[in-house]
């Protein structure tokens, strides 16, 4: 098992790898299919360029966050890990932090 600094080593993190975590929580994919899951989840507010995503999945592997499962047609399909969930929820945690602390401040 990892230890909690471990995983608090990866907050905060970039909404990019957010929303890749959030996809593959969600569903298992490739790289295609991370890219439409972001657009739907963002309401099409953030497009993943190719090089942004390959590069963020390549770092995200090596962290252990996730893991190639299959290639189908030269296509990885990738899988969240157990201590990819972990580091997300921790994000979740430190978002929900933020948006309760942010509650009634006028500016």
């Amino acid at each position: 098992m990892t230890n909690k600094r471990d995983s608090e080593s990866y907050l905060p993190m970039s909404e990019t790898a957010y929303y890749i975590l959030l996809s593959l929580h969600l569903q298992q994919g490739h790289g295609y299919k991370i890219m439409q899951d972001v657009e739907t989840l963002t309401q099409n507010r953030i497009h993943l360029g190719a090089g942004t995503l390959y590069g963020t999945l390549g770092k995200m592997e090596s962290g252990g966050l996730i893991t190639v499962i299959a290639e189908e047609n030269k296509r990885k399909v990738y899988e969240i890990t157990d201590f990819g969930r972990e580091v997300l929820q921790l994000e979740i945690t430190r978002i929900r932090e933020l948006y309760e602390n942010s509650k009634g401040v006028r500016l």
